[in-house]
């Protein structure tokens, strides 16, 4: 089954039968239950939704049909066309709007697609009002305009540069500055929006840029999951061209990734520790990350007199902890950075100004040594996959069990810190399987906790 609803929006491969994959009829289905909460939940008359999409072939087919959709529910659009998740977020405030939706299916291979629901301010959907769109997708009750009530369209092709400007007038972005180190930089955009929007602001900042992927056709050269197997040739060619460092982002530029000067992966976990080391050198405060995520920004959060906590995993869960906390940054360890300062949502180009004006400030010219320079760990990330006959409820129970004289946490899964490491394991909600990932000082410590995890698993399992 390809077609995916969740409370934060709806995934799914494109083609194919209606119901089983994201289809026209699918995406008229869920824009229209979306627009229908929309106008229940804004209490006016006139609504406005801002839309934006990433580069993917089938972005325009999507594109129309959920933004004529709204038009027919009598709500008026702002399309923005081309974009990114947080210029998407961005504008949302900036236009006074109802509501967004991006269409991309973030780092998913071009066969999908998805829309992802935003709120009036420009954040993800709380699970309570994602969980009652679904039902009114389900219900069909939906309740169309009259010809002389539809929705009129207003295109805005600007956003893009204003997401940028928003940056760069950030009081801890230092453009000046970073255009005096003299960066030299290479950008794998993955061909979407990233290979627009990346480029502009490192030229803004002064800084010299090799392109790599940067054509928005949506014909993505490798995976687009920022991970090192994917990668090879951005680190071949930072090597090559000497360039300072490299930088990737994912289809629709939420989740950052850094590349060393030597070819190496800087490690999308630690994309957030420095840019929320350089954050707190300046503004010393909490940060949060979920419970996922590297140990290391507790460490370096600690470093600077603030106070660490870690949330359930999913970026709303992020930003409602992140709020409850006062937290100064935060984020998810799968490179995305949340700086309340600009919006409550993963920004790529954030996370690259700050780290640029980290650097340049700090006159580093080495990113291999700056990464060297935080605390060292590593992660195993794992699955085991039971028969549907097993209770995975019940195995997790007896883990809490087995680990009750350790820091348990069952927010999400259950989680157990150790002294040296920790493991969380989250059940799949849609397979009988339990992801299991683990965190040590080392790889091996950390595969090898893994392994002991998974055999104390299969014990309680009985298989």
């Amino acid at each position: 089954m390809t077609l995916i609803k969740s409370i934060s929006g709806i995934r799914g491969t494109i083609g194919g039968k209606t119901g089983d994959n994201l289809t026209p009829v699918d995406a008229v289905k869920f824009a229209s239950a979306y627009g229908t909460w929309l106008k229940e939940h804004a209490g006016k008359e006139k609504i406005t939704v801002v839309i934006g999409r990433d580069a993917r072939i089938s972005g325009p087919m999507i594109h129309n049909l959920v933004m004529n959709t709204l038009v027919g529910l009598g709500i008026n659009v702002v399309d923005l066309g081309l974009s990114t998740t947080p210029t998407v977020e961005v504008a949302v405030p900036l236009e006074k709007a109802d509501g967004g939706i991006i269409l991309t299916a973030s780092h998913n291979p071009k066969q999908w697609n998805a829309l992802k629901l935003l709120n009036e301010k420009g954040e993800f959907l709380s699970g309570a009002d994602g969980a009652k769109i679904l039902e009114i997708a389900e219900a069909e009750a939906f309740d169309f305009s009259d010809v002389d009530s539809l929705g009129e369209v207003t295109t805005n092709d600007a956003y893009m540069d204003i997401h940028i400007d928003e940056v760069l007038n950030l009081p801890l972005v230092d453009a000046d500055l970073v255009k005096k180190a003299g960066f030299k930089v290479v950008v794998d955009g993955v061909n979407s929006s990233g290979g627009i929007i990346i480029p502009k602001l490192l030229e803004q900042m002064g800084v010299e840029v090799v392109e790599l992927y940067c054509e928005p056709n949506g014909h993505f050269p490798h995976n687009p999951e920022p991970l090192k197997e994917h990668l090879t040739d951005i680190c071949d060619l930072v090597v090559k061209e000497k360039a300072h460092f490299g930088i990737v982002v994912d289809p629709d530029v939420d989740r950052l990734a850094f590349i060393s000067e030597d070819g190496e992966m800087f490690g999308e976990e630690y994309t957030l520790v420095a840019c929320a080391d350089y954050v707190l050198s300046k503004t010393p405060g909490n940060t949060v990350s979920n419970m996922s995520s590297s140990r290391a920004l507790r460490d370096i959060t600690q470093k600077h007199g603030g106070s660490y906590e870690a949330s359930a995993v999913g970026e709303v869960n992020v930003v409602t902890l992140m709020k409850k906390n006062n937290a100064i940054i935060g984020g998810e360890g799968n490179g995305g950075i949340i700086y309340p300062e600009l919006h409550y949502g993963r920004d790529s180009l954030v996370g690259v100004a700050l780290f640029l004006t980290y650097l340049a400030e700090n006159n580093i010219k080495s990113v291999a040594n700056l990464r060297a320079s935080y605390p060292q760990y590593y992660m195993s990330k794992n699955k085991i996959e039971l028969t549907p006959q097993i209770d995975v409820d019940a195995i997790l129970k007896g883990m809490e069990a087995k680990y009750a004289n350790e820091e348990v946490s069952t927010v999400d899964g259950v989680k157990i810190d150790l002294a040296e490491e920790w493991v969380h394991l989250r059940k799949s909600n849609t397979e009988p399987i339990i992801r299991i990932y683990t965190e040590a000082h080392t790889q091996q410590q950390a595969d090898a906790l893994a392994l002991r995890v998974i055999n104390e698993i299969k014990e309680i399992a009985g298989i």
